[in-house]
């Protein structure tokens, strides 16, 4: 198989999955889901068992196209599945979502970013690559604390020199410790109530 024809079917892969994911965000979207945390957990009530793989590619989806706040979805994960379920089921989405990000912006670079996020985010947070080496930690601090805009440092990641390895090894290691403060922290406020 020639160069040519690799490379044809490696973009068209892409391509095609970048607009599956774009047409089901717009069908979410359309739907209301997305604007609503109670139409988002109503509609995963009614999936029955689908609801998981339905939750996972909701997760995957807002990580690449933000739609929704990462925190609201988590929180909605926990809702539905539980704290254990809703965390690993959160964890998957976020993490391949995450990786997806990654490797789309390192394919495509700034224009897409500004596509799939607003001008003003993007340049709140560009400057962060200008810190070299020192973006790495950062980039691992901020994905191990909740409350940053996670799907935009990941995005800005695959602009960064930082390798494929050690990205994925942040999100490995660090994502969940920001999770199961989600998941703790609500289960603990739900408790008071």
């Amino acid at each position: 198989m020639s160069a040519a024809v690799t490379f044809i079917r490696k973009n068209v892969i892409t391509i095609t999955g970048l607009t599956i994911l774009i047409i089901l965000a717009a069908i979410g979207a359309a739907s209301g889901i997305f604007s609503s945390q109670e139409r988002l957990e109503q509609f995963l009530a009614q999936a029955g068992v689908l609801a998981p793989g339905i939750f996972l590619l909701i997760q995957i989806i807002q990580v690449i196209i933000p739609i929704l706040p990462g925190g609201v979805t988590c929180l909605i994960g926990v809702v539905v599945f539980g704290p254990v379920w809703g965390f690993v089921y959160n964890y998957a989405g976020l993490v391949i979502g995450s990786i997806i990000s990654f490797l789309l912006i390192r394919k495509y670079g700034r224009a897409l970013i500004l596509k799939l996020v607003s001008e003003k985010n993007y340049n709140k947070y560009i400057g962060w690559l200008e810190k070299g080496k020192k973006f790495q930690i950062l980039f691992a601090a901020a994905i191990f604390l909740p409350g940053f805009p996670d799907d935009v440092l990941c995005m800005l990641a695959g602009l960064s020199g930082m390798s494929f390895g050690r990205f994925t090894l942040i999100m490995l290691l660090c994502r969940p410790i920001s999770l199961i403060g989600y998941s703790v922290g609500f289960n603990a406020f739900t408790a008071l109530f």
